[in-house]
């Protein structure tokens, strides 16, 4: 069986104000080495995005009630493979005004165990 040849993925680190380019060297979806951060958080940040990418989800609800967009956000990342399937369920969902900064409007968002969350209040 031919050894598959290492990759190379280039990673900006997002953790923290540094911003370090970070070089991950992978074979397949094994890491075999993480080059140029300089911090833990950009090792932590460069193995979950070469793993299991996730993302912190933003968007707008309309309410049934008044019509006007609510902001809102996930309690907790969700998988980037997963952002599609949750926006639906997000836009499919018409909470009642008066909404509340704080209020969670979608408890356990498509089974990931992050909740959606009004950033904005709604009369």
């Amino acid at each position: 069986m031919k050894a598959t040849a290492p990759r190379i993925q280039e990673i900006t680190c997002i953790g923290c104000p540094n911003g370090c380019q970070v070089a991950v060297t992978l074979r397949g979806n094994d890491i075999l080495s993480i080059e140029g951060n300089l911090c833990p958080t950009g090792e932590n940040y460069a193995k979950a995005e070469c793993t299991n990418p996730q993302r912190m989800l933003t968007t707008l609800m309309t309410p049934t009630f008044d019509g006007k967009p609510i902001a809102v956000r996930t309690s907790g990342p969700v998988p980037k493979d997963k952002i599609e399937l949750c926006l639906k369920k997000i836009h499919a969902f018409h909470p009642k005004a008066p909404v509340a900064i704080g209020d969670v409007l979608i408890e356990n968002l498509a089974d990931l165990g992050v909740d959606v969350i009004a950033t904005r209040h709604s009369d």
